[in-house]
């Protein structure tokens, strides 16, 4: 079915940025090998820009953590509900969903419910070693194929009889960041070339926002970071909160969303103002591999609301959750979690990695060679292997 003319049709799922990234560059490689191929779903703007309407804003499906979730828990149902009627009514050849496994995988299980004829693909795989190890047992019973990121997830998930390929991370592509582009970007935001930066991510989705940037602020009124001019790139929706949260610094602030660009120029653009800065203070989640990618050095904090912590703490069965560490197996990204994502904390670690700026070099080298750097049909893997597997 792959690579003939009788088409493909195709319902895609994404819930987050970093599951519409990947979603973009799976439905290229898709039309790529594969001719006549339709495809519909939930999808955020990357995957818009391949011609998708999607069925509701993808946002509305990013909420992290237990407590947070229970705020929106029946318009989530509601959303669930729509998802399914829509893969229901649609009949794809294949429902490929991507990531956001608390929404995905329960769109996948319902799916499977009704019609056992829809082939089920998951993108990227679930962190059943991290923690819920049984997860990959249950998913055995709706999932026919999961594509992992990262080399040490097949094993987890064939131990449950589910097909799995190891397909590399994307962000092992990216292109070198060229000083044209450095100098347009520091045009564009007035960045002084002269000065040193600090690029400050406290997450993507406003709940975490709301927690950690006011950490994050205190800890860039500390007088050792004074110097530094603090690059934010936010999402648009984002913006006003940020701003409101740093016009006090006493830093020059410069809060980028890339509102007037494309969703892949903006996208770039992130990377640009990641490999200018002399190191990053980031939220765990993907952003520590986009930050590698440019070998920006880095400490990663993170805490959510306290009943949260508590239950994932105990289920938790890794010592560390910032995946440049578990790729590459150190401990050499410090990492300030729950009650240690404190001001003090984190500015002594900052201030450590500011003075030994190449420390981290040769984990974030090793982690994207891990991930498939160098592999020049990387981008087509993830295709060939939902493909050759139909």
């Amino acid at each position: 079915m792959g690579s003939g003319d009788e088409g493909l049709k195709v319902f895609l799922v994404a819930g987050e940025a970093s599951g519409d990234r990947l979603g973009a560059s799976l439905i290229r490689g898709i039309n790529k090998f594969s001719k006549n191929v339709e495809f519909k779903g939930v999808v955020g703007p990357e995957m818009e820009l391949n011609g998708i309407k999607s069925l509701f804003d993808m946002s509305e499906l990013s909420v992290m953590g237990l407590t947070e979730i229970l705020p929106k828990y029946f318009k989530l149902k509601r959303r669930l509900k729509q998802t399914v009627e829509a893969v229901l009514q649609y009949k794809p050849d294949i429902l490929i969903t991507i990531d956001s496994p608390d929404f995905c995988l329960r769109v996948a299980k319902q799916v499977r419910n009704a019609n056992s004829n829809i082939r089920t693909v998951h993108y990227v795989a679930p962190t059943v070693w991290a923690w819920r190890p049984r997860r990959a047992k249950k998913m055995a019973q709706f999932i026919d194929h999961v594509l992992a990121l990262f080399p040490f997830e097949p094993p987890y998930m064939k131990a449950e009889g589910i097909d799995c390929d190891f397909v590399g991370h994307p962000i092992a592509a990216l292109d070198p960041i060229t000083p044209d582009e450095t100098s347009r970007y520091q045009k564009k935001y007035s960045i002084d070339p002269q000065q040193s930066s600090l690029v400050v991510l406290p997450g993507s989705r406003l709940s975490e926002v709301q927690r950690l940037l006011p950490i994050f602020c205190g800890v860039l009124r500390q007088n050792e970071f004074s110097g530094f001019q603090l690059i934010f790139p936010t999402l648009p929706n984002l913006r006003e909160f940020v701003i409101s949260y740093t016009n006090n610094l006493p830093n020059k602030v410069h809060v980028i969303t890339g509102q007037d660009l494309t969703a892949e120029e903006a996208t770039r653009q992130r990377f640009v103002a990641f490999s200018n800065a002399q190191a990053a203070l980031a939220a765990s989640g993907t952003v520590s591999l986009e930050l590698a990618a440019v070998g920006t050095p880095m400490v990663i904090a993170y805490d959510m609301n306290w009943l949260s912590r508590w239950i994932i703490s105990a289920m938790l069965r890794v010592d560390t959750v910032t995946l440049v560490n578990l790729i590459s197996q150190s401990q050499e990204i410090p990492e300030l979690l729950g009650k240690n994502c404190r001001v003090n904390c984190i500015s002594r670690e900052l201030k450590d990695v500011l003075n030994n700026p190449t420390q981290q070099n040769a984990i974030l080298k090793n982690t994207m060679d891990l991930l498939g750097r160098g592999d020049t049909a990387l981008a087509d893997r993830p295709a060939l292997a939902i493909l050759e597997n139909l």
